[in-house]
């Protein structure tokens, strides 16, 4: 069974980060602009539902291909309806996982984003719930 690390989000610790007005190329370096225009804060940008956010520590690679890597930290609101095509932290069989759910047919499975797993079919026997929907994906420098 993997080690899940889950963080509650705690609107008292509010930290404003320095902000760049300025959209930076991807090409061809253009001027810097050489002073920051304002203070930001992540919570504002990053959390709509405070006291439904949480944020996960990904350990694994099945959703690799949806630029979810091992140490990926996922911020997860649980106050949103799952909908097609959402990542979503999935309750199965009492063991939580990062996963998509697909209708294939006339099945229902939990599907992740590596080549290397396998689908999950979920029948009468899998205990499944929707624990909470992936808003945003924060990744470590590799």
């Amino acid at each position: 069974m993997q080690e899940i690390e889950i963080y509650t989000y705690d609107p008292k610790k509010r930290v404003l980060i320095p902000f760049v007005n300025s959209k930076v190329n991807a090409g061809f370096p253009s001027p810097a602009m050489d002073y920051l225009e304002q203070k930001i804060d992540l919570d504002e940008i990053l959390i709509t539902h405070p006291s439904s956010t949480f944020i996960i520590k990904v350990n694994g690679s099945s959703m690799i291909d949806e630029g979810i890597c091992d140490k990926s930290y996922l911020i997860v609101d649980k106050s949103l309806n799952y909908k097609k095509n959402n990542i979503a932290i999935i309750n199965i069989n009492g063991d939580l996982t990062v996963k998509k759910v697909e209708k294939r047919g006339s099945k229902f499975y939990i599907v992740g984003a590596n080549k290397n797993f396998a689908p999950v079919e979920i029948n009468e026997e899998t205990e499944v719930m929707i624990w909470g929907i992936v808003t945003w994906v924060l990744n470590p420098k590799s």
